[in-house]
């Protein structure tokens, strides 16, 4: 007999999806636990688990989990039926209503940036070793990737260090979003006011009299300013 449990993943998909676990895990594990599960090709998402069971799906190999992120449950089975009850009202995903509830640092994935908390305080949090070596990096640049941990630390679940390091206060994820935030920029170009008096106008125009490509752009410009 196998263990599963169904998730709820960040992402707009109509379904839970499941995940096979050892009989210790599932032991663990309870409903609104934080698990860190592959999905795609090569992608790590942090998911909710939204029960346990004995029941293998049909359609697809359940792949198995990569780390429990909690030791107890973040989410109380009231919110999880309260995210269906939304899930259901507004006719969206739960993993839509998951990704609007949950702060961005609780849902590391493998796309995630994580950077040392501005005002955070390193050099006084204690630390062990792997944790230290993600501080240290990022002491040399502005943020990692997921995947750049994931080379640094020689290990594939890395998502549990980093965890410790957002609880301590160290660092923080996503941030970089809003700091490569560029408003969109629209150039115009401007006739100088001093050649919309007729004087002026008329001397612009003599001397491009070799000129006819400019010639009819100022001719342009001129009638656009009228």
């Amino acid at each position: 007999m196998g263990f599963y449990i169904n998730v709820i993943l960040p992402l707009p998909l109509e379904m839970q999806f499941t995940y096979e676990v050892s009989q210790a895990e599932s032991e663990i594990l309870t409903p609104g636990m934080r698990v860190a599960v592959p999905f795609g090709k090569s992608k790590i998402y942090t998911a909710i688990v939204a029960s346990i069971h004995t029941t293998a799906p049909e359609k697809y190999e359940a792949k198995e989990i990569e780390q429990i992120l909690d030791d107890t449950a973040i989410i109380t089975e009231n919110q999880l039926k309260f995210w269906k009850w939304i899930s259901s009202y507004y006719m969206c995903a739960e993993g839509e209503v998951l990704k609007a509830a949950l702060p961005g640092g609780f849902l590391l994935e493998s796309e995630s940036l994580i950077q040392l908390l501005p005002s955070g305080n390193g050099e006084e949090v204690e630390m062990d070793d792997q944790e230290y070596l993600i501080y240290e990096a990022l002491q040399r640049q502005s943020s990692l990737k997921i995947q750049e941990i994931i080379q640094l630390l020689d290990k594939k679940t890395v998502l549990p260090v980093i965890n410790r390091l957002v609880s301590k206060g160290v660092v923080i994820v996503n941030q970089e979003i809003f700091e490569q935030y560029k408003p969109k920029l629209i150039r115009y170009v401007k006739l100088n006011e001093k050649f919309l008096e007729e004087k002026e106008m008329h001397l612009l125009l003599d001397g491009l009299t070799k000129a006819p490509k400019q010639k009819a752009v100022i001719l342009t410009f001129f009638s656009a300013s009228g």
